[in-house]
């Protein structure tokens, strides 16, 4: 028997599509949002799921709340899945950051991993709280169901080092759709295994591609 998570990233918001640093902003879900929950909700609902957690942040908390409707669950807040803190930049699109903080961003964005803005968090700091949570939930629900509704950046890093991957590379290597599904399968604690990754099949019929706005490595590798 395993212990099987349902990872959720939110659903979208209404920063989504605006390109702007919003980690610790706490925003709502846009209808589209909203929409993408309960639609994953309805994939789920033949599932035996026994508990659900997320980050306290409105966006996570309504998506998971969409989620697990048909179970009639109550979420759990857990302040380790939040969203990674950008500090000063948060509110900014990617294009005021860098013509306000162009060292500073030219850094974070050459190593986001241990590096970060002025007030905001590193990925090995958000990895540091997410991941006791982790063991927490898996250890709580041996061989059970459980929904984690998390943020884009904190479930790549979660990922990253569950599986052993370089996590300095999250941001261009691994993407999280809104609302998209991922599927953990846990022997223990730390042996898990990827069984599902950045799946949107119940809202959207082939996986997006794989667009501009993340990093010069990428924008200038695809060109």
């Amino acid at each position: 028997m395993t212990t099987r998570l349902y990872l959720v990233r939110h659903g979208a918001t209404t920063l989504s599509g605006e390109d702007r640093f919003a980690g610790s902003t706490d925003v709502d879900l846009s209808d589209e949002g909203r929409e993408q929950a309960a639609r994953l909700g309805a994939r789920l609902a033949g599932e035996n799921l026994v508990a659900a957690y997320c980050s306290p942040m409105r966006r996570t908390l309504d998506t998971a709340r969409l989620i697990v409707r048909p179970h009639d669950l109550t979420p759990q807040p857990r302040d380790g899945l939040r969203e990674i803190g950008h500090g000063h930049w948060e509110g900014h699109t990617r294009t005021e950051v860098e013509a306000r903080h162009a060292e500073e961003y030219a850094t974070w964005e050459a190593d986001p991993f241990t590096f970060a803005p002025e007030g905001g968090e590193s990925g090995l700091s958000v990895m540091a709280r997410a991941l006791p949570v982790i063991r927490e939930i898996v250890l709580r629900h041996k061989d059970q169901n459980v929904v984690v509704v998390s943020h884009k950046a904190t479930i790549r890093l979660i990922i990253s080092s569950l599986l052993g991957f370089d996590a300095r590379g999250y941001r261009d290597r691994l993407d999280q759709r809104p609302a998209c599904l991922n599927v953990l399968d846990f022997k223990d604690p730390v042996r898990a295994r990827l069984m599902l990754f950045n799946d949107t099949s119940h809202y959207q019929d082939q996986p997006a591609r794989a667009q501009r706005q993340l990093s010069k490595w990428w924008d200038s590798a695809a060109l």
